[in-house]
């Protein structure tokens, strides 16, 4: 379940904006500070007969459908959060998407017009507390939050929640997630068998299957290609057509910070693994391996040419199965085999998986807010009903609807506020409760949705749960995160401070920069050597600033 999604940064202008709002509203802010919660039992509706009304702002979702005469206005999830907590849930507004939903964000920010409560990344974190429009939540927090609800924000030690303290304030609730997310190689193993060819180990292997199912076409679409790009690859919201894992193979990352071998931190955008990595794209699309048209296309366009078989070749996160699924079932057949593999490597040495923090995305609570208490409470009912192990009929309302029945219809997306585990153990467990059909063994309620939905595959009684078989099954994606655990093979961001003065300023501009430039190299519009060129304008660009920011930040932290 969830995934969050993350990502972006501000422009200039609206840094200009917040602090004027900012200025503007010093005086009403610190009134709005005095305001104390309002006396309450943890967790619980402590009056039978008070609500209490809390707004914020959503993105919709492709995969959240409603049952007949239900919307984001009116539903079965917030009308249990009002009879169950006295939490009444109402939106300002709802986007189309999650790309809508950041730009609406930004004007609702600039117009200092923030709901009760809003989802935010880490730069706006930053900016909002200096703009002096969100609440301190530190007092609130620990009177309403349950001692459950600590514990589950603290297990990872609580460096999750020292990114949302500023001078000692909380400042926001961490949209927390287990930061041991792996990536996977995702390989059409029908076309492997139809061209007689081995399972990828390496990279070169990697290349060569590309090139068969290129030039071989045995999807028989006409239109062949090696591996799926599209307009965002290096962004971990690109899901299927992404490129972080294929830089990985060849130990380079994308925006992380990590050790120099001096004992201090470096970025790993200007290291010269990546020159590695984008002569060997640019090498594949002077082959025709990626599509020309890439860099005009989403994730849902270029995914179209996965569904219809024109590639068989994908980097992607433990959820991708549900993406491939569009493809892979169809009529009630599957049409499509996938296998997923771990990334290969360019060398002797092991990949080492790139992973992040387990937390980008903030929970923020307006200044301006009458019921802070109100949103810590949604926070508790989340972390109750998410992690039963077998919930009550009560508590399904909040993951399937009214009729609190699993049919694929994602109510559980419609949690305004949704904080998930900060570690699991489900590649030790599930795939050998799956093989063995033992539920005895399952630990919390991920695996036990996941167990039950993989069995329905297997039993024949649901074949579009075709896809929890290759993410939690005995040869899923899980499967491979015992030995990338125990032998460590991931590469974890260094750096978990508040975006730096410089990087808030300077990192989009530097982000626009870089991709640019990496296009052009992959798109043989220019020599790779141009990457050299890039390296010493990203450290004039304020990368040097940053580089020396991050490093004072880790001296006293590390």
């Amino acid at each position: 379940m969830k995934s969050s999604k993350f990502l972006l940064s501000v422009t200039l202008i609206l840094c200009m904006a917040l602090t004027a709002c900012g200025n503007s509203n010093n005086s009403e802010g610190a009134k709005e500070a005095e305001k104390k919660p309002e006396t309450a039992q943890q967790g619980q509706k402590e009056d039978g007969n008070q609500v209490i009304e809390v707004s914020t702002v959503s993105p919709s979702d492709p995969y959240l459908k409603f049952d007949q005469g239900e919307s984001f206005e009116k539903n079965a999830v917030y009308d249990a959060y009002e009879k169950d907590i006295g939490v009444k849930i109402t939106n300002k507004w709802i986007a189309a998407d999650d790309n809508q939903f950041k730009e609406k964000l930004k004007m609702t920010i600039a117009a200092n017009d923030l709901p009760d409560f809003a989802r935010v990344d880490a730069t706006q974190l930053k900016e909002l507390t200096e703009a002096d429009m969100i609440m301190d939540i530190t007092d609130v927090y620990d009177q309403y939050a349950t001692d459950e609800t600590k514990k589950f924000l603290t297990m990872d030690g609580g460096m999750q929640m020292k990114t949302a303290t500023f001078d000692g304030k909380l400042m926001g609730i961490p949209s927390s997630y287990n930061p041991y997310q792996y990536q996977y190689l995702f390989v059409r193993t029908d076309w492997l068998k139809k061209l007689n060819l081995p399972e990828p180990k390496t990279m070169a292997d990697l290349m060569a299957i590309a090139e068969a199912f290129k030039t071989k076409d045995p999807g028989g679409s006409g239109k062949a290609y090696g591996i799926a790009v599209s307009k965002n690859p290096f962004s971990i919201d690109t899901g299927v057509t992404g490129l972080r894992a294929f830089l990985n193979g060849y130990h380079a990352y994308e925006n992380l910070w990590m050790e120099d071998g001096n004992g201090g931190l470096m970025n790993s955008d200007i290291q010269p693994q990546v020159k590695d990595a984008l002569k060997a794209l640019q090498d594949m699309f002077k082959k025709g391996l990626i599509d020309p048209e890439f860099t005009v296309k989403d994730a849902d366009k270029e995914s179209e040419l996965i569904y219809n078989n024109s590639i068989g070749l994908v980097f992607g996160a433990a959820w991708t199965p549900a993406q491939l699924a569009k493809g892979a079932v169809v009529n009630g057949k599957v049409v499509q085999e996938w296998g997923v593999y771990p990334i290969p490597s360019v060398d002797d040495s092991p990949t080492l998986n790139q992973i992040g923090l387990g937390v980008d995305q903030y929970y923020v609570i307006s200044k301006k807010a009458q019921h802070p208490e109100g949103v810590i409470k949604l926070l508790n009912q989340w972390i109750v009903v998410d992690n039963t192990m077998n919930a009550t009929d009560e508590q399904k309302i909040y993951l399937y609807g009214k009729d609190k029945q699993e049919k694929g219809n994602n109510y559980w997306l419609l949690n305004p506020l949704r904080v998930g585990k900060q570690m699991d153990n489900n590649g030790e467990i599930l795939p050998k409760a799956i093989e063995t059909k033992d539920p005895s063994i399952l630990q919390t309620a991920d695996q036990k949705g996941r167990y039950e939905r993989a069995m329905k595959f297997i039993d024949g009684s649901d074949i579009n749960m075709w896809w929890e078989v290759l993410i939690s099954g005995p040869k899923g994606a899980v499967s491979h995160n015992p030995k990338i655990q125990q032998n460590k093979e991931y590469l974890q961001n260094k750096f978990y401070g508040a975006p730096t003065e410089t990087m808030a300023e300077r990192q989009e501009i530097l982000t626009k920069k870089r991709d640019e430039v990496y296009f052009k190299i992959i798109m043989n519009q220019v020599s790779v050597d141009e990457f050299d060129k890039f390296v010493e304008e990203w450290k004039k660009l304020g990368g040097d600033e940053i580089t020396k920011e991050v490093n004072e930040w880790y001296k006293a932290n590390k």
